[in-house]
């Protein structure tokens, strides 16, 4: 079977998502270009890889059994990455680092500063939410996640990395602004931005107030952090955010943290990797230097 590993890769997208859309925004092409690729596969081999149900494509037994072969290739390609890059030693590796939206503050300053004692290290740096982290770690695509903590029950090594509190902001503006010891009623009537479903910071939000009896009015759902700064600074609602994420918002008076009762909500940071993974020297190394300087690139308000 004459397949190239462009090929594979583009397969496994498109098994992963089965959308060749998604697989097309993903790998920055186009579909047509994805659908070519899935076609000269089928050619090649002579039979489908997808079918066709309504408006959703299901792989067929030969596409199931390729995407098994693709996934175990790509664990091999990136263990041989891995072994290469611990012949380079620390000095010279590739780094694969995922880290959730909330983190990415912290994370960017964190490896400017391993950069800075490691210059010829390569990063390849991903930001998403807990629900993009968990895939990315089970289909072994990362060395290392930074995250809120992970469900129970998978094969994962963690380890406590810093508190996240999250609290509530307002624009400068808002009536509550000055008042002391809000009580959670107080915030009933107020609709807020919320994180999009499978973020961490979404899933602790809604677990309290259900846990205190009353859900929330969310007036837009947004994937990122800085829009829900930005929103709440033009007044379309409050947010929950990490406290780690606001720090020149508030020193410059754009937004202030309102003082509610129970909040900050007391959340933890997590170093995270799958369990049994081979780190390579680079990786081992940025494990190391997260534990001893985390301390020196956290900035609150």
């Amino acid at each position: 079977m004459n397949v190239t590993l462009r090929q594979l890769a583009v397969f496994e997208m498109v098994a992963r998502h089965l959308s060749f859309t998604r697989a097309a925004e993903e790998l920055l092409l186009t579909q047509p270009a994805v659908s070519m690729q899935i076609k000269q596969i089928e050619d090649e081999i002579g039979l489908d890889l997808f079918e066709r149900l309504g408006r959703k494509i299901y792989l067929t037994e030969t596409g199931v059994e390729l995407y098994r072969l693709s996934r175990e290739i790509s664990a091999k390609l990136l263990e041989a990455d891995s072994i290469v890059d611990e012949i380079k030693g620390a000095d010279g590796g590739r780094l694969l680092v995922a880290v959730a939206s909330t983190v990415q503050y912290f994370a960017i300053r964190l490896l400017a500063g391993f950069c800075e004692r490691y210059p010829k290290v390569n990063i390849n740096l991903k930001v998403t939410n807990q629900k993009g982290l968990l895939q990315l770690l089970e289909n072994n695509e990362t060395d290392i996640a930074l995250m809120g903590e992970p469900p129970e029950g998978l094969d994962l090594l963690s380890e406590p990395l810093l508190d996240n509190p999250l609290v509530v902001i307002a624009p400068s503006n808002h009536h509550l602004r000055a008042k002391q010891n809000i009580a959670l009623q107080a915030l009933k009537n107020e609709v807020f931005l919320m994180r999009e479903q499978g973020s961490g910071t979404r899933t602790s939000t809604e677990r309290f107030f259900s846990e205190n009896g009353f859900k929330i009015s969310a007036s837009m759902e947004v994937n990122n952090n800085g829009a829900i700064k930005l929103g709440v600074e033009e007044g379309l609602g409050l947010g929950i955010v990490s406290q780690h994420t606001i720090d020149i918002e508030v020193k410059t008076g754009r937004l202030v943290i309102l003082d509610v009762n129970y909040f900050p909500l007391m959340r933890k940071w997590y170093m995270v990797r799958r369990s049994g993974k081979r780190l390579s020297v680079v990786a081992a190394a940025f494990e190391n230097f997260v534990r001893k300087e985390k301390h020196n690139y956290v900035r609150f308000p």
